[in-house]
């Protein structure tokens, strides 16, 4: 099957070489039994793959099942997946199999797999290479056929790199990488895709469809879309049910496309393999100012300690009509005392200890901007968690490991 026929099928909207490399990979891997890692920003359509791969596929008539690792809370999540038996843990009243055990001859798709605890990797690793696996609470070996598929948004390289994924792992689930492009990579798809999900909506809610102008459909095409194909159907979502009008100007558009401005700067492009989130780029900023503010105490240290014998008077007036002009910042502020009569520094043998006179008051922990950002978003949404981690950009398991670690109600 071609990779025309495949998007017929499938209902696939676009013609971005990107995207049609990573049909023809699924098409050309879907008849063997060979794991496969998809990879791709979130809302790029990676659940959409291992459907495919399983219905091109010779367990096509098998069991599918889907499973989202970031979901599964991490003390049930070896349960979930391999079962458990009766008695096995607090609240095990039956036995019970696992999605492993129940995929028997088919496939199984492990959605944010970067998310999985280490222990329960260890576990995945042997079914993978032996199609071994036990329930907990069991010492019995139980043998399973199951083609696996799974999907991530992160950087699976840095997660090797920072021990918080196994590499054997990684490689063994990678035979085969697919990877999708983000949509601000399609730009000639993101007209075809929003027109689609018009019609669908306009059949879905019975009214027509919606249109947009000239100046609209540029303005759609030159988004960033941070959240990918699932924004654009939100928003088309939106604009169809909310406007009574049915064509669709810039100015209306304007108001459905968040930080439209900002969303239109260039992307910071990132060297290597790295990829930088704006919460990194927030910290390297934050490090690089207390380093030039230590640099700046050290440097005021020496002046004061040596009486201010290698600098000109003009210098030291310069200096001082900096320092003063910051002052009402208390938090940076730096106390100098000036002789009103001579116009020179007041010679204070301060010590070894003068840098503990400057302090910046503000933490730039990393650890304490977490729990800043965690607590702001709780407060945000009401103590609901599932919107915190939205709004965090991580999952529900990792939001309650974080709010466990730092004391968080």
């Amino acid at each position: 099957m071609d990779v025309e026929q495949i998007k017929q099928r499938f209902g696939i909207i676009g013609n971005a070489p990107g995207l049609n490399r990573a049909l023809n990979v699924a098409a050309q891997v879907a008849p063997t039994d060979i794991s496969v890692l998809i990879t791709g920003e979130s809302g790029t359509g990676k659940e959409a793959m291992p459907k495919i791969i399983h219905q091109l596929s010779s367990r096509k008539h098998g069991p599918y099942i889907a499973v989202n690792c970031g979901a599964i809370p991490e003390g049930t999540i070896d349960s979930e997946l391999f079962g458990h038996e009766k008695g096995s843990f607090t609240g095990a009243h039956d036995q019970r199999k696992g999605y492993f055990e129940v995929a028997n001859k088919g496939t199984i798709f492990l959605d944010e797999v970067a998310e999985l605890p280490l222990p329960t990797q260890v576990r995945l690793l042997r079914v993978l290479e032996t199609g071994e696996f036990i329930r907990v609470g069991s010492s019995k070996i139980i043998k399973t056929d199951v083609r696996v598929v799974a999907a991530t948004n992160d950087d699976m390289l840095t997660a090797v790199q920072k021990g918080k994924f196994r590499e054997d792992l990684f490689y063994r689930l990678s035979t085969v990488p697919i990877s999708l492009p983000p949509l601000r990579q399609r730009k000639d798809d993101i007209h075809l895709l929003f027109r689609k999900f018009a019609v669908d909506f306009s059949e879905k809610y019975r009214m027509p469809p919606i249109r947009l102008t000239d100046d609209a459909v540029h303005m759609l095409i030159n988004y960033n879309w941070p959240g990918n194909i699932r924004q654009l159907k939100n928003i088309t979502e939106q604009i169809s049910v909310i406007e009574s009008e049915r064509t669709i100007t810039g100015e209306i558009l304007h108001h459905y496309l968040p930080d439209y401005t900002s969303s239109n700067l260039p992307v910071l492009a990132s060297k290597g393999d790295s990829d930088f989130s704006e919460r990194d780029i927030l910290y390297k900023v934050l490090f690089d100012l207390k380093r030039d503010l230590t640099e700046v105490k050290k440097l005021v240290a020496d002046i004061i300690q040596s009486g201010g014998s290698n600098i000109s008077n003009e210098e030291k007036n310069a200096l001082i009509k900096r320092l003063s002009e910051g002052s009402s910042d208390k938090s940076y502020s730096v106390p100098v005392e000036v002789s009103k009569a001579e116009n020179e520094y007041e010679t204070t043998d301060y010590g070894d200890d003068y840098l503990d006179h400057i302090e910046v008051e503000e933490s730039l922990s990393l650890e304490d901007r977490e729990k800043e950002l965690i607590q702001k978003a709780l407060e945000k949404h009401r103590g609901k968690r599932k919107y915190a981690a939205q709004d965090l950009g991580i999952s529900e398991r990792t939001l309650y490991r974080k709010i466990k670690e730092y004391g968080l109600k």
